[in-house]
């Protein structure tokens, strides 16, 4: 326990509903949940760890494996999705050989979907290192990614 034992210290005494906030501070600090972490927290909360990753899965905030170093971000509401989200989605599929919630083997690159990113009047919108794209397409999509990898060359 002594991994977490400063995150624990923090969280004296709260009992079981600070079992969110000691995640986030986890995920905080080793940007993803370990099965570790996992079995950490359920000795530290005595909660059962299948009781942990119930509630943990409950909430698209939290990771179980690490993002790669270009994370992309696909907003998939019902604005981007009537404007062609879909679309933009499968081509980075196609062009990084992944699915939404998987990280590329030499950890270049992890997707994911979300449900809404606020910028429905930029539909369809991807996020990529902070930076928001509006009304990407498929073209537009492969150019980003191409700069990416440009990037890290």
């Amino acid at each position: 326990m002594d991994k977490f034992s400063r995150i624990f210290e923090r969280f004296l005494n709260a009992g079981k509903d600070a079992l969110i906030s000691i995640l986030q501070e986890i995920q905080r600090e080793q940007g993803y949940l370990t099965q570790e972490a996992v079995n950490e927290v359920a000795v530290y909360l005595q909660i059962p760890t299948s009781r942990i990753y119930s509630i943990a899965t409950f909430y698209d905030q939290f990771r179980f494996s690490p993002q790669g170093k270009n994370h992309v971000r696909v907003c998939n509401g019902t604005a981007c999705h009537v404007m062609g989200s879909g679309k933009v989605l499968s081509e980075i599929v196609k062009e990084l050989k992944i699915s939404a919630g998987e990280t590329s083997r030499d950890g270049s690159f992890s997707l994911e979907t979300v449900q809404c990113m606020g910028a429905c009047s930029l539909s369809p919108v991807v996020e990529t290192g902070g930076d928001y794209h509006g009304n990407v397409n498929p073209e537009k999509m492969r150019t980003i990614i191409d700069q990416l990898r440009n990037q890290e060359d």
